[in-house]
C-alpha cells in the first residue's frame, strides 16, 4: 500500500498537529504496522474535520486520543483473523530510527522495541490500549474509562491484568542500549566467523529465534527454542543454500539491530531481547513487505 498523503491539521486547532506524535505512537504499539498505524491517524484527524460544529470538545487530546485508540482496538480485532492465516509466525514492522522525524525520537525511546511489542501480543484489543495508555502514555484511570465505555473500577481493573501478564514475561531491569550492541556485536561476529560455541556463548540456553518470512521467503514456521538448535540452525547457513549475505549494525525501533543483505538488497532485520548477558530472544523479519520502513 502506498503511502497516504498527509492531511492538514485538523481545523479549529491549529495546534492539533502536535498531537500526530502521540496518536501515531499509540496507534503503531496496538498494531505493529506502520501503514495501518499512519492511516489510523489520518481518520482520527478526518473524524475531528467531519464532527458536528456544535459539539463542544474542551480537551481535543483527549478526543483524539479516544476516537484514535477505539479505531485501533477494532482494527486488531479484524486483525486476529488475518494472523490466523497468516504463514508462519507474525512478527510487527521494523522502522529505522533515523526514517523517523524528529518529534518522533522521544515515542522512539521509551517502550517501542521489537521484543516489547511483540510481548504485546500476548494481550487482547482492550487489555493491550489500557496497558499502553496507562503504562506508556500515563493516562488516567477517568480517560481509559471513557476510551474503553467502562466504569473506572473496571478499567483498573483491565490494566491491573494486563500489567500482570506482561510482567511475567518482562525483563526483571531495562537493559541499556551499549549492552544489547555489544551482545549483538559478539553474535555478529560469530555468525560471520561460523564459529558455533561462540553463538552459544551469547544465547541463553533457553532462547527462542522468531523468523517472520509471511510464506515470501523461506524462513522457519515455528519459533526455534533452545541455544543449540539455533547455533545448528544458524551455522553453515550461507553454504546450504548459496545465499552470500552481508551484515551491518543498525538501529531500528530505537535499539541496535543487525541488518541482513543478500547482495545489495535489504534481506532481514533482526532485533534481540536480552537480560543483559545472554540473548534470551531473536526476533527476524524477512517479509520483504515488512522491510519498507527499515530502509
Amino acid at each position: 500500500m502506498a503511502m497516504t498523503v498527509p492531511l492538514s491539521p485538523p481545523s479549529g486547532h491549529d495546534d492539533l498537529e502536535r498531537y500526530r506524535t502521540r496518536l501515531f505512537g499509540i496507534a503503531y504499539r496496538m498494531l505493529g504496522q506502520v501503514q495501518d498505524a499512519e492511516d489510523l491517524v489520518q481518520e482520527t484527524f478526518l473524524r475531528w474535520q467531519q464532527r458536528s460544529p456544535t459539539e463542544d470538545i474542551r480537551e481535543p487530546e483527549a478526543w483524539l486520543v479516544t476516537v484514535l485508540t477505539r479505531l485501533a482496538i477494532d482494527r486488531l480485532r479484524h486483525a486476529a483473523a488475518e494472523r490466523a492465516v497468516y504463514i508462519g509466525p507474525w512478527l510487527p514492522e521494523p522502522i529505522a530510527s533515523d526514517r523517523l522525524a524528529p518529534d518522533r525520537e522521544v515515542e522512539v525511546a521509551s517502550d517501542l522495541s521489537l521484543a516489547f511489542l511483540v510481548l504485546l501480543e500476548r494481550l487482547g484489543p482492550e487489555e493491550r490500549a489500557a496497558f499502553l495508555l496507562r503504562e506508556v502514555f500515563d493516562s488516567g484511570y477517568d480517560e481509559i474509562a471513557r476510551t474503553l465505555e467502562r466504569s473506572e473500577a473496571a478499567a483498573r481493573q483491565v490494566v491491573h491484568r494486563a500489567r500482570e501478564r506482561v510482567r511475567e514475561a518482562r525483563a526483571r531491569f531495562p537493559v541499556p542500549p551499549d549492552a544489547k550492541e555489544r551482545l549483538l556485536r559478539s553474535f555478529l561476529r560469530a555468525i560471520e566467523a561460523d564459529d558455533k560455541e561462540a553463538m552459544l556463548a551469547v544465547l541463553a540456553p533457553e532462547a527462542t529465534f522468531t523468523s517472520d518470512g509471511g510464506g515470501k521467503v523461506r524462513a522457519a514456521r515455528r519459533p526455534v527454542r533452545g541455544a543449540e538448535r539455533i547455533a545448528r540452525m544458524l551455522s553453515g547457513i550461507e553454504r546450504k543454500f548459496h545465499w552470500p549475505f552481508r551484515y551491518r549494525l543498525g538501529h531500528v525501533n530505537g535499539e541496535p539491530a543487525l541488518i541482513q543483505f543478500r547482495g545489495d538488497a535489504l534481506f532481514a532485520v533482526s532485533c534481540i531481547d536480552t537480560d543483559g548477558e545472554r540473548i534470551r530472544a531473536v526476533y527476524r523479519v524477512m517479509n520483504p513487505d515488512k522491510l519498507r520502513y527499515a530502509r
